[in-house]
C-alpha cells in the first residue's frame, strides 16, 4: 500500500494491528459477509473514502453480488434491492456516522431491534465504529488506490 500523506502502519504499528484485528473478527462474526461489506461500502460513501469504497465494492462484486443491488447502495431507500434487514442495518448505520443530532432515533433501533439479537446490534455497532475509523484514516492520510 502506498501513501499519499502518512505512511500510518508503519507509524502506529499496535494500533494498526489492533483496528486490523477488529476488522478480522467482524468478518469472521455472524453478520455475514454481504452484510458488513453493504454496511462498509455505505458509510465509505458516506465519507467519501475512495480507498474503502474501491475495497468493499470490489469484495461485494467478487462475492457475486447483484450488478443493480450494488449500483444502489447509495440510494438503499428507494431500491427495491433491499429487504428489510439489510434496510434496518443500513439506516442504524448512516445514524451512527453521521450523528446529527446525537444518539439514532428510537424508531431506528426498534427497526434494528426487529432484525437483530443483542449481539447482532452489538457486532452492527462495532463494524460502524470500525469502518468509520478505516475511513477517518483513508480520507485523513491518502493512500493511494491499488
Amino acid at each position: 500500500m502506498k501513501f499519499h500523506r502518512v505512511e500510518y502502519p508503519r507509524h502506529v504499528p499496535a494500533a494498526f494491528k489492533g483496528l486490523y484485528a477488529a476488522s478480522t473478527a467482524l468478518h469472521e462474526g455472524g453478520l455475514g459477509h454481504e452484510l458488513l461489506e453493504t454496511v462498509f461500502l455505505r458509510v465509505s460513501q458516506i465519507n467519501g473514502c475512495a480507498y474503502c469504497m474501491d475495497m468493499h465494492a470490489g469484495a461485494l462484486r467478487k462475492a457475486g453480488i447483484e450488478p443493480r443491488k450494488l449500483d444502489t447502495v447509495a440510494g438503499w431507500r428507494d431500491s427495491r434491492f433491499f429487504d428489510p434487514r439489510e434496510r434496518a442495518a443500513l439506516a442504524w448505520a448512516e445514524q451512527l456516522t453521521t450523528l446529527p443530532a446525537g444518539a439514532p432515533a428510537d424508531a431506528t433501533y426498534e427497526a434494528l431491534a426487529a432484525h437483530f439479537d443483542e449481539a447482532g446490534i452489538a457486532e452492527l455497532t462495532m463494524a460502524v465504529a470500525v469502518i468509520n475509523a478505516w475511513n477517518r484514516l483513508g480520507v485523513g492520510l491518502q493512500p493511494e488506490l491499488p
